[in-house]
C-alpha cells in the first residue's frame, strides 16, 4: 500500500467540507477556493475541483452568478444556498464527532 494514495484518499474525505466551509464565510471564484484550499496545504487542481463544484451545484447545495472581471473572462461566484448551509452544520457535527473518536483513539494508543 502505497502512502501517498491513504494521504490523498484523506484529503479527498474532506474537500467537500472544506470547501462549503470557505463559502460559508463568503462567496468565492474557484480560484479563490483553489488558494484557500492550497494555503491550507489541502493540494487541489482545477481538475478535482471544478466536477466537486457541479455535483454540490445540482445537490442544490451551492448557487452561483457570473460576474464581469476587469482582467478577462467573467468570473462564476460560488456560494452556499439555505440547504447548503443546513448541510453544512450537520457535516460540522460529524466532523467534530470524528475529530473526538480519532483523537482518544490516537492518544489510547500512545498512552
Amino acid at each position: 500500500m502505497k502512502l501517498e494514495n491513504t494521504k490523498a484518499q484523506m484529503r479527498k474525505g474532506v474537500l467537500e467540507f472544506c470547501i462549503l466551509s470557505i463559502l460559508d464565510k463568503k462567496e468565492a471564484y474557484p480560484s479563490e477556493i483553489i488558494d484557500t484550499l492550497q494555503n491550507a496545504r489541502l493540494i487541489v487542481v482545477e481538475g478535482t475541483l471544478y466536477p466537486l463544484l457541479t455535483r454540490l451545484k445540482n445537490s442544490e447545495l451551492l448557487t452561483y452568478r457570473w460576474e464581469e472581471s476587469p482582467s478577462g473572462p467573467p468570473r462564476k461566484y460560488y456560494s452556499l444556498t439555505k440547504m447548503g448551509r443546513a448541510f453544512l452544520e450537520e457535516l460540522g457535527a460529524t466532523w467534530n464527532e470524528l475529530n473526538s473518536a480519532v483523537t482518544k483513539i490516537i492518544q489510547n494508543k500512545q498512552s
